[in-house]
């Protein structure tokens, strides 16, 4: 309830920050929240409600740094874009892996400071 209290707080708070790039929306940012679940349940919300939209949260999960990468089914294909690829390659900035589907993926991994790194790579993405 706390948890789904502040996950709603954060997905206004999202909604503003999303941003427009060549056609194609990006929302990139880094969120306090420590339930890998509740961040799941954002990334599909913006997943299913957006179009063209790359979703790429980054948070600390019990201490560990966590990237959640989820991409809109249109933009997936016309973009021809793999979360599961795009999170492996994240991940090697917190020095962790990762994986999942093509349109939604997560890592884990040990280095906290590299979070923001990972973030900033993740608006390179699409060139």
């Amino acid at each position: 309830s706390f948890v789904a209290q502040k996950a709603n707080q954060i997905k206004k708070e999202l909604r503003s920050r999303i941003k427009t790039q060549g056609g194609i929306q990006l929302l990139i940012e880094k969120i306090d929240l420590d339930s890998a679940d509740a961040i799941k349940n954002i990334a599909f919300e913006f997943k299913d409600t957006e179009k063209n939209i790359l979703i790429v949260l980054g948070a600390i999960i019990k201490g560990k740094p966590g990237l959640t990468v989820a991409i809109s089914e249109d933009l997936m294909k016309a973009k021809n874009l793999n979360a599961g690829t795009i999170v492996r390659e994240l991940a090697k900035e917190i020095q962790g892996g990762g994986g999942g589907q093509a349109f939604y993926a997560t890592a884990g991994g040990t280095d906290v400071n590299g979070l923001e790194k990972a973030l900033a790579k993740a608006t390179g993405i699409l060139g």
